[in-house]
């Protein structure tokens, strides 16, 4: 009895001139006088099998012949180096066991669909290589992010998904109904709840999905996405971007080494990404006006960036890279004013070049109880509706510091991505929520 072995094994070259046997799904598949070419499709990978009717007799050779595509299939035989082979290996099939035959009327044939048709058929199309290589991709993604958190002393904690508190702005709330209660939303960021927790654990962070009720039809934006924050006590807004520098560089880093096979297959040369090093290069909000106006873009000062500056200022760089000090009035209530300089913010976005844009948002908390009851004022708020936020700056109050990181939006640009919705694999957007 063969060893029963993953596909990613055998195209890693670890099994060579051995005789295996794999399980997976018929992706594609072809007949060539006495040979079949199956493309098989594991969890891990996908493989070519060749089966010679000679090896494998008339009748199995026929019933093969017949399966529709996504059929399950184990194959035994032997691995063999072949540069003609996709991925540069294939399983020399002499013995087929395991037969669960498929429907024939697969909806996902290899030709080209419109983008709505493989969105309603997204539970389908996520078998796609180049779909199994980006999920691939946004797991090892978290992984590597825990990974690094964890051996630099950060516990992992979790806050509501139920908020009674806006984090980021009224306008994107999505309000739900919750018993008896008004004024219910489904959260924005941990932010608010984390600034609590740091007084208990310290140095923290979550990995959960935030909601953005954000009516956006751009390639960047999704209404669910998965959100991965820090927030650390006795850090300042240059300490957390030392984080984010490091944080970043080790999951590029970690997908150069250990899934370079994905990341080629979506265009992505591992050694681009083995090549960045911290710190990444840092200007002020000031100063990407400056870029910007060099370029025949006009933003007035006090204006946010939207993705038609972001784009072009990330022309000008081949890193990641800071824009710092954004103007009071661009960032949230809780973003510290610079004491140098008032009107802006002790706040910093991380943005990908290549014109994918933002990835990091964060900076320094206002950590004065007088301080931040101006500012609640100030953005027109009630300062009842956050009496236990305020509370934290009454009993032990520290500098500290924090940031969120889009998982979706570091995975289109680590993976070259087109749109958003393809680093997720249910995207939800004021579109769509099916399936």
């Amino acid at each position: 009895m063969s060893e029963l072995v993953d596909v990613a094994g055998i195209l890693d070259g670890k099994y060579d001139g051995q005789r295996v046997s794999v399980r997976g799904w018929i992706y594609n598949k072809r007949s060539s006088g006495g040979i079949q070419f199956l493309i098989l499709r594991d969890g891990s990978g996908v493989v070519q099998c060749t089966l010679d009717r000679k090896n494998i007799g008339e009748k199995c050779f026929e019933r093969v012949e017949r399966l529709p595509i996504e059929s399950v299939i184990e194959l035994e035989g032997i691995v063999r180096v072949d540069n003609r082979a996709p991925e540069g290996r294939e399983l020399s099939v002499d013995r087929v066991g395991l037969i669960l035959e498929s429907q024939p009327d697969y909806p996902i044939t290899h030709k080209r669909h419109g983008v709505d048709f493989l969105l309603d058929n997204r539970h389908l199309y996520i078998r796609e290589p180049k779909m199994q290589a980006i999920l691939r991709l946004r797991a090892k993604t978290m992984e590597a992010a825990r990974s690094w958190l964890v051996e630099n002393g950060y516990t992992e904690a979790h806050s509501p998904i139920f908020t009674a508190a806006a984090c980021e702005g009224g306008s994107t709330l999505f309000e739900v109904e919750y018993f008896d209660e008004e004024g219910v939303y489904l959260a924005q960021s941990w932010q608010l709840y984390a600034e609590a927790m740091i007084s208990s654990l310290g140095k923290i962070y979550t990995i959960a999905p935030s909601f953005r009720a954000e009516k956006s039809r751009t390639r960047r934006h999704l209404a669910e996405y998965w959100h991965l924050e820090v927030e650390e006590p006795f850090t300042d807004l240059y300490g957390i971007m030392k984080v984010g520098d490091e944080l970043v560089t080790h999951i590029c880093h970690t997908l150069a080494r250990e899934r370079p096979r994905e990341l080629r297959r979506l265009g992505r040369r591992p050694e681009e990404l083995l090549r960045l090093e911290p710190p990444y290069p840092r200007i002020t909000y000031d100063e990407a006006l400056e870029l910007l106006r060099g370029d025949g873009i006009e933003l007035l000062w006090g204006e946010d960036m939207g993705w038609q500056q972001e784009e072009p200022l990330t022309k000008h760089f081949d890193t990641p890279f800071w824009v710092t000090h954004f103007p009071k009035g661009v960032k949230a209530f809780y973003h510290k004013p610079d004491p140098k300089r008032r009107e802006v913010t002790l706040s910093a976005d991380l943005l990908a070049p290549e014109g994918y844009g933002e990835i990091i948002g964060g900076g320094q908390r206002i950590d004065d109880y007088e301080e931040l009851l101006q500012r609640v004022r100030e953005e027109g708020l009630d300062p009842e509706d956050y009496k236990w936020y305020l509370d934290l700056r009454r009993w032990g109050s520290v500098p500290h510091s924090g940031f969120g990181l889009g998982i979706e939006r570091l995975l289109m640009w680590i993976a070259k991505l087109e749109h958003i919705r393809d680093a997720i694999p249910f995207p939800r957007d004021m579109r769509r929520v099916y399936p």
